[in-house]
Order: structure tokens, then sequence, then C-alpha cells
């Protein structure tokens, strides 16, 4: 018997407590998210330096931001120790630079995506947290543009002040000033926003607008700092990652683990990599789930269904909606 995927519209007044937004979500936004992994962008590119290369090969990752870290402390130790070794600034300099262009190539600039913003916002507003595993712009963009709203709602990532995440995020979910509601925003593979310095302290790069893709490339070309974010890996390399990161760590132990009755799902291919998130709800008090489906894609229903009930415990009530329903993330309510 196939599954029944209902329009969002009937599932909508159901949930609004946590939503998890996958790779799909940001492939809906631009097609040019639809990509392997950046490594295999590079690669296609043959730009990357044999040494580079040979660091993936060496630490068996196709994670970015840890063979660009691992680099980066080995040239800043050099340099500090005086220790003359052009050979790893190079490679630094070469995975860096790779980097850069990979999401250059990948990711879409403000004004190709500013026109689907306002349904986004709409969309993701209803609910108290979102949890976005893509390490792209486009949920920061819709909460600077959620700045320019008179609706008294505010988007939170917990970043405050000068760009250091609070260590008390969950006294945020309260109202202040003028505010009636509020979401909170975390990325438990990190964010093309979020950086670490020399010393390992983790902060957010505050540009707003449609500058900010171009001012975080320029941080990074700067040295000062690295990218903090989860590209690619196994299951077991990307909680080793998190394990290494303060915020990464914070949100994998205290975000997720927070009691929910509910949980959207929207854009997720559910792959093994990623099955630590949802064991990581086990236990949290989920009683209904509704996850998205793309092309009424019955397959994904199964396996989506097998996933859930194996994490979550097998009472756990599940719905699928159409990912292209009206109202549902960038599809407008009036879109029939």
């Amino acid at each position: 018997m196939p599954f029944v995927i209902r329009p969002w519209s009937e599932l909508a007044q159901s949930y609004n407590g946590t939503i998890l937004l996958g790779n799909g979500a940001s492939i809906a936004v631009s097609s040019r998210f639809a990509y392997r992994s950046l490594l295999e962008c590079v690669r296609q590119r043959e730009s990357l330096a044999e040494d580079a290369r040979r660091l993936f090969d060496f630490f068996e990752t196709e994670d970015f931001e840890l063979i660009l870290r691992i680099v980066w402390q080995a040239s800043n130790v050099n340099k500090f120790l005086q220790i003359e070794d052009a050979r790893t600034h190079e490679a630094y300099v070469s995975v860096r630079d790779c980097l850069i262009q990979a999401v250059r190539d990948v990711h879409p600039e403000h004004h190709e995506v500013s026109g689907q913003l306002p349904c986004i916002y709409d969309f993701l507003k209803r609910f108290d947290t979102v949890i976005s595993l893509n390490y792209d712009l486009i949920v920061y963009w819709v909460m600077t543009y959620g700045l320019d709203i008179p609706d008294r709602h505010k988007f939170k990532d917990c970043f405050l002040g000068r760009g250091v995440f609070a260590e008390d995020w969950q006294r945020l979910r309260a109202p202040y000033g003028g505010e009636q509601s509020s979401t909170l925003v975390f990325y438990p593979h990190g964010s093309l926003v979020l950086c670490r310095n020399r010393v390992e302290q983790e902060h957010k790069i505050h540009i707003r607008g449609a500058g900010l893709l171009e001012s975080i490339l320029d941080r990074w070309r700067s040295e000062e700092v690295v990218p903090l974010f989860v590209s690619e890996g196994t299951y077991k390399q990307k909680v080793n990652s998190i394990q290494n990161s303060f915020y990464l760590s914070t949100v994998y132990r205290e975000v997720l683990t927070e009691p929910r009755e509910s949980l959207v799902i929207l854009g997720w291919g559910m792959g093994e990599h990623d099955v630590h998130l949802l064991k990581r709800m086990a236990g949290t008090g989920i009683q209904r789930v509704a996850v998205s489906v793309f092309k009424r894609n019955q397959a994904y229903c199964c396996r989506a269904t097998q996933l859930i009930k194996d994490n979550l415990g097998q009472d756990v009530r599940i719905e699928f909606f159409d990912s292209e329903s009206p109202g549902s993330w960038n599809n407008p309510l009036g879109n029939q």
C-alpha cells in the first residue's frame, strides 16, 4: 500500500516545534547546490596541488575544513618558530584557494535568490527551532531579511555582540524588547558565516546583506581565520569534527537533545553518514514527524519510515508532505 503524501497545508497546524533542513532545501533554492562534494568540484577543475591532494588521501577525508585547518595550524607554528618551510604554506594556500573557488562555483549570490527569501521566512518563522545541516548562507540571508520585517518575530542564532556564541543560549528563547515570538537557529555541521582564529576561538562573521559571501572569502584570504563547517565525511569523521569544536559540540550535546514533541524534516536524504543526528534526538519525547517528499518518491518514504522508527521509536507517528506544495519552504501560498 503506497504512503499517503499530503499538501503541507494539511499538516502545518500540527507542527511548530523543530525543523531539520537538509541539502534538498538548498537545492530547491538553487540547482547550483546539487553537487556531489566540494572536493569533487575541485577535482573536476584539476586545480589542487599534488601536496594538497596527498593530504586528503593521508587523512582519509573529503572534509575541506579539516585539511585547511591542519595545514593552517602547521604553517602558523612554523612561522612562529621561524622554521623555513614554504612547502607547508604553499599547501595551505592551495587548499584555501581551491575551497574559495569551489564555494564561488556552487554558491549563488544574494541577488540570485533574494526573491525566494520572503516565502522561506514565512515558512520558517512558525517553528521555534531551526536546525540546518547546510553550511550555505540561505538561512542566514532569511534571518537578515527578517530584520526589516515589522512583524515582531525574531530569528536568533545565539551569536551575540562581538559574534561569540552564548553558552546560556536557552535564555534567548524568551522574548525581549518588542518581540512577540522567536526562532532559534543552529548549524550542527557549521556554516560559512562561522570561523575560528589561531587560538581556536570561534565566532560569526558579521556583514549584513549582499556583500556577505565575498566578505567571508576575504576573511579566509587574510590567513587570520579558517572556516568552521563540516563539508563531507563518514559518520565517524563528522562526529570527530563536531567534538573538536565548542559550538558544534554544544549543538550536538544540548540542542539536539532538547525535549520536543514534533519534528519536521525537509530536504534531508537521511544518509547513513548523518544518522547520528536522529540518534541524538532519541528519547527527547518526539511523538510525530512530518517528512517532505520530492516528486512523491515512495521508495524514499519507505526508507525514511524505517530509519525514523529504528532511531526514534516504533510508536512515532510519521506523516509525509509534498515538498513542492503551496506554503512549503520556498513555494508561495498561492501556487496551485
